[in-house]
C-alpha cells in the first residue's frame, strides 16, 4: 500500500501497514526499533496520538476521510502526546524527514492505495505520469 502526495507529486511511504483494529491502533509502533525509509502505519480511525513506549522520532500526518492533510507534526519525539484534531479521520506515523522529502503541507491530498508490493514500481510511473 502506497502513498503518494498526489499535490505535489512525490511519495512519502510504499510499504503501509493499515491498522484498523483496536488492538493493532493500541500497539502501532511501540514494538519496533525503527521505520525503514519507505515504511509507515496508517491509524484508522484517529484524531491524535501517543509516542509513550516509543524509542525513536516519527514524522505524523493528519489526514481527513479525504485523505486530504489537516496537521503535521515534523520529528515527533518519543514520550510525547498529539493535541486532538478533530478534523481528522485517520493518522499517518512516518520516518523523520518523510513530510521534508515529499514537500508535504497542510492542504495537500494524498492518495492511500491498496495495491500488492509487486505492483508498486508500475504503479508509481504510472501515477506520476497522470499527476505530472
Amino acid at each position: 500500500m502506497p502513498v503518494i502526495n498526489l499535490t505535489k507529486n512525490t511519495w512519502l511511504a510504499t510499504k503501509v501497514v493499515k491498522a484498523d483494529k483496536f488492538l493493532t491502533r493500541l500497539v502501532g509502533l511501540l514494538k519496533r526499533k525503527k521505520l525503514g525509509p519507505e515504511e509507515a502505519i496508517w491509524l484508522v480511525p484517529s484524531k491524535g496520538i501517543h509516542t509513550v513506549g516509543m524509542k525513536f522520532s516519527i514524522d505524523v500526518v493528519f489526514l481527513d476521510k479525504e485523505t486530504r492533510v489537516v496537521a503535521l507534526i515534523p520529528a515527533m519525539g518519543p514520550y510525547r502526546m498529539s493535541g486532538i484534531h478533530l478534523l481528522a479521520n485517520s493518522v499517518l506515523e512516518l520516518p523523520t524527514g518523510a513530510i521534508r522529502k515529499s514537500r508535504t503541507e497542510v492542504g495537500d491530498q494524498l492518495d492511500v492505495s491498496l495495491v500488492e508490493s509487486s505492483e508498486i514500481d508500475d504503479l508509481k510511473e504510472t501515477r506520476l505520469n497522470q499527476v505530472g
